[in-house]
């Protein structure tokens, strides 16, 4: 277990040895060497969202918003312990030759745990989706995961961008999130929560907008009485890049770089990425800052290199190069892009039969990119499967004719140097008349969703202005489709498409997100029923973006499944597998209950326990004879209390394997928060005594009924 009052007391000691200009710039992100006190070079910011990110060759998964699809905290922290095992590598490799470079570090500025509560957000992709409950168990499994349960950090990982952030992105820099107090501690809040209080994340960074007023990296209301206040945070905190410089330029809160410093500094601001800091010694000498005011920062931040050994002989410094893309960290990607493909559509056209085909046509210019399995902030594969690739090694094994067309460009309806570009929509249409079935790959890539100006792709990307493909492939799906060939359609982005042409007229639709860099080969097989898809959205597929409030507004109302008035294309939640899973029964409190009850208030406060929780257990029936994982989700409605959201929310979910045929008993705990509510000063509190559960693979919403044919088991329980 480790000893942080260890290790801040040996960082009171060594920071007490240094000058104030010494201190001071420890405080920027490329922190100098102290060769006198034998203290290194080091720089604070790595990247390692899905794969340990711009530091060269490592292992590719998903994009955090496909691995969020698997509803799998197992998985999640399977990811974090690699992406550990490969930091340590490559720590232990470039240290050795002296390379304390920017991305050579131990400190991951991730998980991001914002809210994707618009689907037009650029960095949405980045997030566990929308729903607070399910990003924090998945952003706590990754946390647990990355940081380890040694006597040292493998690795320091950092709960981002604190807080009520999710674009827009062209306005960030001086854009300024309203919140209530209820939306703040009910939605924007608590995955942050759960980071620091259970997960004991070692970093936080800041946002770069103002959230009611202040900016958040120099917010005493976020950082000081919140984050060290309330949730007593022990970690370092640390800026956004160039973030501080906004206060000043863009924000309009401070006139001067000192006193944009002073304001971060003061309210528990540790680190900047960025340059700013630079001017900490202006501010102490107007009397802006205190030495004390540096020196605790200084001390924040050498507590976390001496909670990571990086002054210390430690086990990990025997983790070798080897380690690095291995076979078995492979496997791990690979699952993960298995359980993170969601089925939308399925008209019995999938699984493909390799005995009853003679040609394939695959289609579409996600069918063959690489930019497209990857997503943004990823690292370097040394092998790239595209779509096409796996398809091509599944089927000419096997006999079966691939044809291929890109079809049309990504989204440039004019090609400089092309009079007609859309001169390959007629070839597409060939090698579908050609083909016993068509693979449509369709979607967007980092240059087109992310983060705007963002260093990887500093002209491009940011947020999608609506829900539609770009132009030119709407028009290839259109004459893909009116071929009436039987057609597959592949999306593959980073977030929610109006996908209702493909719905209506595909035999069937996936959602594939960025599924990593040998992502391909996974979709292959999960096309020719090696595999069956298991994921469910992490995020609602509305029809169009006019069903959703301005962007700009960040009152949850009319947003994400649980406040959402309408019907959705695809509900959070949803996902088709090959398989035919049910549940059959619920039993609480001594109590069962079927999908063909009606509820009724069956179950009385006795089958709560002391500690607020209620235990379930749910009966699962596999009724085919395919194998498959499935998700059984748990949603709670209070039923009396005026402050409950508008419709049930998640809070209790759990992947189960089942064989075909199979049946089981699954266990889930429901705990004392999932009975309360958050009202409009922002506590958090029982307000009501009866709710409406529902357990099933899915929300019990009208459209998710429509889409799978399935009830699930609700019941009442009076506390």
């Amino acid at each position: 277990m480790r000893d942080r009052e260890k290790a801040k007391q040996r960082a009171r000691e060594l920071v007490s040895r240094m000058t104030l200009e010494e201190k001071a710039a420890q405080l920027k992100f490329d922190a100098p060497a102290i060769p006198r006190l034998n203290v290194p070079a080091y720089n604070w910011w790595n990247e390692a969202l899905h794969g340990v990110a711009r530091a060269g060759v490592a292992t590719s998964f998903p994009q955090a918003v496909g691995m969020a699809a698997s509803f799998d905290t197992e998985l999640l922290g399977e990811v974090g312990k690699v992406v550990a095992e490969e930091g340590r590598a490559k720590y232990n490799a470039a240290s050795k030759k002296g390379d304390r470079d920017i991305y050579k570090g131990l400190t991951f500025w991730s998980p991001n745990v914002n809210i994707f509560r618009d689907p037009r957000w650029g960095r949405g992709q980045e997030t566990y989706g929308e729903d607070p409950y399910l990003t924090g168990e998945l952003g706590r499994a990754f946390v647990e995961g990355l940081q380890g349960d040694g006597e040292y950090l493998k690795a320091a990982a950092c709960a981002k961008h604190f807080a009520v952030h999710s674009g827009p992105e062209a306005l960030r820099h001086e854009f300024d999130a309203e919140v209530s107090d209820k939306d703040l501690y009910e939605t924007y809040l608590p995955a942050f929560e759960k980071l620091v209080t259970e997960a004991g994340v070692e970093a936080v960074m800041g946002a770069y907008n103002r959230t009611n007023g202040e900016p958040c990296c120099g917010s005493r209301t976020l950082i000081k009485e919140i984050l060290r206040g309330k949730w007593n945070f022990q970690g370092h905190f640390v800026s956004d890049c160039w973030a501080i410089r906004d206060f000043h330029t863009r924000h309009m809160v401070t006139a001067t770089a000192e006193e944009s410093a002073a304001l971060a500094l003061k309210n528990g601001c540790d680190v900047n990425c960025g340059s700013t800091y630079l001017h900490i010694l202006k501010a102490y000498r107007k009397g802006l800052v205190t030495e004390e005011d540096i020196t605790a920062a200084a001390e924040r931040l050498f507590t976390t290199r001496f909670l990571l050994g990086l002054f210390d002989e430690t086990e990990y410094d025997k983790i070798g190069y080897d380690r690095i893309e291995c076979e078995e960290h492979l496997r791990t990607a690979d699952r993960a892009a298995a359980e993170s493909a969601v089925l939308l559509k399925n008209d019995g056209i999938l699984p493909l039969k390799k005995d009853q085909l003679k040609s394939i046509g695959v289609v579409g210019p996600n069918a063959n990119s690489r930019a497209a399995l990857i997503g943004n902030y990823h690292g370097t594969s040394s092998r790239y499967i595209t779509v096409l690739e796996g398809i091509q090694d599944e089927a000419e094994a096997a006999g079966i004719r691939v044809y291929y067309s890109e079809g049309c460009h990504l989204y440039r309806e004019k090609v400089e140097g092309l009079a007609h570009p859309q001169d390959r929509i007629s070839e597409a249409v060939s090698v579908a008349e050609h083909s016993d079935v068509v693979i449509l790959c369709v979607g967007l890539d980092e240059t087109l969703e992310g983060e705007e100006g963002d260093t990887g792709n500093s002209y491009a990307s940011g947020d999608k202005k609506d829900l539609l493909l770009p132009q030119p492939q709407r028009e290839l799906a259109e004459a893909v489709l009116q071929t009436g060939k039987p057609t597959v359609v592949l999306n593959m982005t980073g977030s929610a498409m109006d996908l209702r042409y493909e719905q209506e007229h595909a035999g069937a639709v996936m959602q594939i997100w960025y599924p990593g860099a040998r992502g391909g080969r996974t979709i292959a097989r999960i096309l020719f029923g090696e595999l069956s898809p298991s994921g469910k959205l992490p995020v609602t597929f509305y029809n169009s973006a006019d069903d959703l409030p301005p962007f700009e507004d960040y009152s949850m109302k009319g947003r994400t499944y649980r406040y959402f008035e309408g019907t959705p294309l695809y509900p959070f939640g949803y996902g088709l597998t090959y398989g035919d899973v049910r549940v059959e029964s619920v039993s609480c409190g001594g109590k069962t209950f079927s999908a063909m009850q009606a509820a009724g208030d069956a179950v009385k406060a006795a089958a709560v326990q002391p500690d607020g929780e209620v235990t379930l257990t749910v009966r699962l029936t596999n009724r085919s004879a395919v194998a498959t994982e499935e998700v059984v989700q748990v949603y709670i409605k209070d039923t009396e209390s005026a402050f409950a959201p508008a419709n049930g929310r998640l809070c209790a979910f759990a992947r189960v394997f089942l064989n075909g045929g199979a049946d089981t008993d699954v266990e889930i705990r429901l705990d004392q928060d999932a009975f309360t509510i958050v009202d409009e000063s922002g506590a958090r509190r029982q307000d009501g005594h009866r709710f409406l559960i529902s357990v099933g693979l899915g929300q019990p919403d009208r459209r998710t009924k429509e889409l799978t044919g399935k009830d699930p088991v609700v019941f009442r329980l009076c506390k």
